[in-house]
């Protein structure tokens, strides 16, 4: 379970790099056309499909690792320890089963733009394969941290 935290820690650190660079990128844009009166040819296109997609999926894994997704548990909190034991087991497998399924399909849409040699229309050539490559790492490091959490749960015989 140690593997799997300092995976998402990681991948975490990657997207706020992807932050970092994308503040960087967009305030110098916006300063050349204040005062130069230009531009950095590329800037919406590597904001849009780079910064912006490895930022939000790369950080996913770390979000639910730590249990910091949005919950509405207004009602599950009135109920006794172990039916909220077992909900929260129901939805770790349903999770499980469905980020199972996002990283599958995603991966497959990498492999294939990756093949393609996947562009955007642009007026200059701009490959987008590498950002395909974004979800089915962040997918994997989701259902790990679920995995891991549910592991988590029944070692504890408690919810998180």
């Amino acid at each position: 379970m140690q593997a799997v935290r300092w995976l998402n820690i990681g991948s975490a650190i990657l997207a706020s790099i992807a932050m970092l660079a994308m503040m960087v990128n967009i305030t110098i844009d916006v300063a050349v056309r204040y005062f130069l009166n230009g531009q950095i040819v590329g800037t919406l296109e590597i904001v849009s499909f780079y910064y912006m997609v490895s930022l939000v999926f790369l950080g996913l894994g770390y979000v639910e690792q730590r249990n910091e997704n949005i919950r509405v548990d207004l009602f599950a909190l009135m109920m006794p320890q172990w039916a909220q034991l077992a909900l929260y087991l129901l939805a770790c497998v349903l999770g499980l089963g469905f980020f199972a399924l996002l990283f599958w399909q995603s991966l497959h849409d990498a492999l294939r733009a990756t093949l393609n040699g996947e562009e955007a229309m642009s007026n200059f050539a701009f490959y987008i394969w590498p950002a395909r490559w974004a979800l089915p790492v962040g997918f994997a490091c989701v259902f790990l941290a679920i995995l891991s959490n549910l592991l988590t749960s029944i070692i504890r015989r408690k919810a998180l």
